[in-house]
């Protein structure tokens, strides 16, 4: 399994996470990006493996490192 979140600290709001993953990412009142499947929870394992492969392009086109990923859901 494959969780993820945004560090909102470290997003610039370039867009590239949105732009490659519009299903994955999206953007909160203040432009930071966030992970749409939990709110940012990290909770939600990214299964679908079109969803992988989307995940994966934003998460190498972020220039910040904001997107992080493990292997088990991030604590709260």
């Amino acid at each position: 399994m494959l969780y993820s979140k945004v560090i909102p600290e470290r997003c610039i709001a370039c867009g590239l996470c949105q732009l490659k993953a519009p299903e994955l990412f999206d953007y909160d009142h203040e432009g930071v990006a966030f992970f749409k499947p939990d709110n940012n929870a990290g909770q939600t394992p990214i299964e679908n493996p079109h969803d992988l492969i989307a995940f994966k392009a934003a998460y190498t086109a972020c220039p910040t490192r904001a997107i992080v990923r493990q292997e088990e859901p991030f604590s709260s």
